[in-house]
């Protein structure tokens, strides 16, 4: 089967991802492009018997005037004909409310000599907004072909595949010819360089982008040899003028080929908005969706998380039982098995989150709440920019710390990469989540609002106050001396799509759990090593020091009490064991014994690692079909007696992991992001030690 490359290019909220979505569904992946932090989301659709296309969605873009990094990922990709992705065709995805804005980068790419087509989305709106289109005419005066297409019906695609696999037939002639805006300097442009596209020519002169083997340097040497030299005032003077040539002709196409009558739209936008985004109401309705958000990610999340940890703990069983005894048998049922287990739990919390997530930014509210926040943002000397990343931080650092290469001003670029991290991500999410359910009690207040949804809640609250706090302190610091301007697109209402939010609960928790799990795996393994072997006789023979123990101390115990015994004091005298012997005197003070301080340290190349670990430990040499919530609420204070898990030591915990720097993914992008290994070192030492310090403070005041 033939195969051809379609890149989808298109203005933020045009809704490309539900058409990217509408053509591949979950035969998609993401990943970065070679050597830059630029998110790259690729995949395949079937477009007829014979072809199949490998679909490329770019990053949002507004113009070929690139003006970040995103945008030039775009403007390269187009300009490279030696680029693997390069497009044989390309979709260019417009709303049919918006359609004079997205336009420009449509005559943009006509320029470039590209075969396009313009797919005209949420065209089930057009009734109830009183729009009518020319197709016909509109074709005519853009030279291209056009699909009317809604991704909520799921109509108009069957015509969408039909043009692309036909793209050889669309005209690469440009529709509007930028060449006007100074004539004589285009014609010496194509005289200096006859076998290059002009417009090609002109992006790189006005920009900082390359393609194929034509790059600045041999323009400059052609402008030695005699090409008129523009001084990049006039440079900058001719891209005002260019716009304007387009907008003129986009104009003058949407009155001849778009009506709308005014009277059929309808107000409930504006009505919505002012509810929404009221200077108080907005906040508080905001504060009680998150609460709602969090209630419900217990509630309904209780049944298939018992029926996972129970499944986990009998398989584990069932394995021991079945089969033959030995070495790699106890590497299965005691190393592997909870170690996945600790984070397969959790996939139904982490499940209903990316779904709520999802909900709230199908919906369009999410970029309310980054506006509405943004009043707030600027007091702290936040860029509004700033909000994106914070905000998405939720989720993940990683793509978050990416995130804030839009914004333009280095320092208070610079300052949101350092306090990303403070802002609760997923990752955080399962060492909550069995904390809280240890040592918060599983009742209500005032017989509605779960207490442990609460203590969930204030911890999101807690990791976004203390970046914004971070963030003031930073700014004081720091000095910065230019403002930036937060400007945001307000998308439209829209009843989200389910096939949208389906597809981004399963990638978003497929990428967690997979992510994850590579890194539990491995450490699960290494740990079972350290913990089923050690370096003396007192690991060896460990039952014979044991029953010594035993008969001197004239002990009547059960054989049961005795294996237990045997396990315990094989584990205190293995290699993690002694390992763990060596870092309590520094975790003891936070009310942590030396196997939460293995946990603790283990999940510095990743939080969730923590329940993995635990769940690893304690599954050494235990033969009871138990949970791991189970043992661990099992767990007793050596020191002080009484549970290992008591508020003071949970609470203790949960600030810990609140503020400390614990992903080495993060370090490795924000190095990457700043060039300098100054940054991730900084927030690795002051993170960590400031949540060491307040678990201190914390357990100290509460035992």
């Amino acid at each position: 089967m033939r195969q051809i490359n379609v890149a989808l290019v298109g203005n933020p909220n045009t809704g490309k991802t539900s058409v990217f979505n509408a053509l591949t569904g979950l035969n998609q992946k993401v990943g970065n492009y070679p050597g830059i932090t630029v998110e790259k989301k690729e995949g395949v659709a079937k477009i007829s018997r014979t072809l199949k296309a490998h679909i490329l969605d770019l990053p949002g873009t507004y113009s070929l005037n690139a003006s970040s990094l995103d945008e030039n990922v775009v403007v390269e990709l187009l300009l490279n004909k030696n680029d693997k992705d390069y497009p044989d065709v390309v979709v260019v995805v417009s709303d049919i409310e918006n359609l004079k804005r997205n336009l420009l980068v449509f005559t943009q790419l006509k320029d470039l000599g590209l075969p396009c087509v313009l797919v005209i989305n949420m065209a089930d709106r057009m009734d109830r907004k009183g729009i009518s289109i020319d197709i016909p005419k509109l074709e005519e005066r853009l030279k291209t072909k056009v699909a009317l297409v809604s991704a909520r019906k799921n109509t108009g695609f069957d015509q969408l595949k039909e043009l692309i696999a036909n793209y050889k037939q669309l005209s690469t002639e440009p529709c509007c010819d930028a060449s006007v805006i100074d004539k004589k300097y285009f014609h010496e442009l194509k005289d200096t360089f006859p076998n290059q596209n002009i417009y090609k020519l002109w992006l790189i002169i006005s920009q900082d982008v390359n393609f194929g083997n034509l790059n600045r340097k041999d323009v400059q040497t052609k402008k030695e040899q005699g090409l008129k030299t523009k001084t990049p005032s006039e440079i900058k003077r001719l891209q005002q003028k260019e716009i304007i040539v387009r907008y003129t002709f986009i104009n003058d196409t949407l009155k001849l080929t778009l009506t709308k009558d005014i009277n059929a739209a309808k107000g409930l936008r504006a009505s919505l908005d002012r509810i929404l985004m009221h200077r108080v109401w907005g906040y508080v309705i905001f504060a009680f969706i998150l609460l709602l958000i969090f209630q419900v990610i217990y509630e309904w999340s209780a049944i298939p998380m018992d029926f996972i940890d129970e499944s986990f703990a009998s398989l584990s069983e069932w394995m021991k039982s079945t089969l033959p005894n030995g070495q790699f048998t106890r590497l299965i049922t005691e190393g592997i098995i909870p170690g996945i287990g600790g984070i397969v739990i959790f996939i139904p919390q982490i499940a209903f989150l990316f779904l709520f997530i999802s909900i709230l930014e199908e919906s369009g509210y999410m970029s309310r709440v980054v506006f509405l926040t943004d009043r707030i943002m600027k007091k702290f000397g936040l860029s509004g920019k700033s909000i994106v990343p914070l905000v998405s931080g939720t989720a993940c650092a990683i793509p978050a710390v990416m995130a804030s290469r839009n914004i333009e001003n280095w320092k208070e670029r610079l300052i949101t990469i350092l306090v990303i991290p403070f802002t609760t991500c997923s990752a955080r999410l399962p060492v909550y989540l069995i904390i809280i359910a240890l040592v918060i009690p599983d009742e209500t207040f005032l017989g509605v609002f779960n207490y442990q949804g609460l203590v969930l809640l204030l911890l999101y609250f807690l990791g976004f106050g203390m970046a914004v706090f971070s963030a003031w302190l930073l700014h004081k610091v720091m000095k910065t001396s230019r403002k930036t301007y937060f400007v945001i697109e307000m998308p439209n209402y829209k009843v989200p799509i389910p096939k949208n939010v389906l597809i981004t609960v399963v990638d978003k928790t497929k990428s967690f759990v997979f992510g994850a799990g590579k890194i539990i795996l491995a450490i699960s393994i290494v740990l079972w090593v350290l913990a089923s072997y050690g370096p003396n006789e007192k690991f060896s023979q460990a039952e014979d020091f044991v029953k010594q123990e035993v008969k001197a101390e004239n002990l009547e115990i059960s054989q049961e009490e005795l294996d237990t015994k045997i396990a315990s004091y094989k584990l205190r005298h293995s290699f993690i064991g002694y390992m763990g012997k060596g870092i309590e005197p520094v975790v003891q003070p936070l009310g942590y014994d030396w196997k939460i301080g293995i946990a603790v340290i283990s999940s510095f190349a990743a939080r969730e690692v923590f329940v993995g670990t635990l769940a690893t430990i304690y599954s050494v040499g235990s033969e009871d079909e138990d949970t791991i919530k189970n043992r661990m609420s099992k767990e007793v204070n050596p020191v002080i007696g009484g549970k290992m898990f008591n508020l003071a030591s949970g609470i203790s915990l949960l600030l810990f992991y609140a503020f400390a720097m614990q992903c080495m993914s993060t370090l490795a992008v924000v190095k990457r992001e700043t060039n300098t290994w100054k940054w991730p070192m900084l927030q690795l030492v002051v993170m960590t030690g400031f949540a060491y310090i307040v678990s201190l403070i914390a357990y100290q005041l509460l035992k």
